[in-house]
């Protein structure tokens, strides 16, 4: 993840040191330095070969980016450092290292982004001397193509270092969104669902794994690229959600299926989305022309994908 940040960063116009902070055998070294510049420059050279940057960009953005291994050249990257996005294992004993790796190393005032994408912001606050200046960034990969970056506060970050991290970022072109300290944040925790739920699928018999996956690419995925989930539930209606969910929790006999307590809270209101104008949203007068704009959305990526229905001659 982080030979991708830095990809994005440069991108942006940003000079970006990938560092190593492990100490290693000379040859383990060069092999690692030398791994990451080639898979930097590997995807570089896609980015131009499908046309994103041309020749001179591409050498001008690979210029901007230095691999470094742990030592003194790395220390003094980290001492200069404004932000530091963290990438290391998804494990508490690899970010309590390099935490305290940094933080006897990095200026007070740096800020320390990490990019785990399951542990809350508060959770690993707990490692960084002078909480304030830490925050999650959770990028989804690759990171140079993927627009969006969930951002989330820890209780003791401060206000300024969320405003800096989300400037920095819209300035790179990236989409940000806001959520407390929460393990998994938005992305991951409805990914992990819907990927288990699909490899129960699979398990179960009830189909193959490409039917599954092909079911995903041009059913669920083409609809939620465009809408969100809770604009959905909001135009096709909060009771067609609930009965939907209140049947498969028996047929299935599994509970987590059951529809949340905020589902339960909307009928009960008769806020069942667009054709009440309240559900998740509220939809007001222009409803209507709200969803009209999704769908024409719809119809722009189908034309794009060469999906689009085509009227056919009469064939009776």
């Amino acid at each position: 993840m982080g030979r991708s940040i830095a990809i994005a960063l440069a991108l942006a116009g940003h000079r970006v040191a990938v560092l190593d902070l492990k100490e290693r055998l000379a040859g383990d070294a060069e092999r690692l330095l030398a791994e990451a510049r080639e898979e930097i420059d590997g995807s570089l050279a896609f980015l131009n070969g499908v046309g994103v940057v041309d020749a001179a960009q591409r050498a001008e953005i690979a210029s901007r980016i230095t691999v470094q291994a742990a030592g003194a050249a790395a220390d003094q990257t980290l001492r200069s450092a404004t932000v530091v996005f963290e990438g290391v294992t998804e494990t508490l004993a690899a970010k309590e290292w390099v935490f305290a790796r940094l933080c006897e190393t990095c200026a007070a005032e740096t800020i320390l982004a990490s990019t785990s994408s399951t542990f809350s912001a508060d959770e690993l606050a707990r490692y960084v001397t002078h909480p304030q200046r830490f925050i999650i960034t959770h990028w989804l990969n690759p990171a140079y193509l993927i627009p969006l970056v969930e951002v989330s506060a820890g209780t003791a970050t401060s206000a300024a270092t969320t405003h800096e991290i989300r400037a920095l970022l819209k300035a790179a072109g990236k989409v940000t969104v806001l959520c407390k300290p929460s393990p998994g944040f938005i992305v991951p925790r409805i990914q992990v669902l819907a990927m288990n739920e699909a490899a129960r699928i699979v398990a179960e018999g009830v189909a193959t794994a490409e039917d599954v996956d092909t079911a995903i690419r041009f059913g669920f995925g083409l609809r939620y690229a465009i809408m969100g989930l809770l604009e959905f539930i909001d135009l096709g209606g909060v009771d067609i959600l609930y009965h939907a969910s209140n049947h498969m929790r028996h047929a299935l006999g599994d509970d987590r299926f059951a529809a949340p307590a905020i589902v339960d809270d909307h009928i009960a209101a008769g806020n069942l989305g667009l054709k009440t104008g309240s559900g998740f949203y509220e939809w007001g007068a222009d409803g209507a022309e709200r969803r009209d704009e999704t769908l024409r959305r719809v119809v722009g990526l189908l034309r794009h994908l060469a999906l689009l229905p085509t009227p056919q001659p009469n064939v009776d």
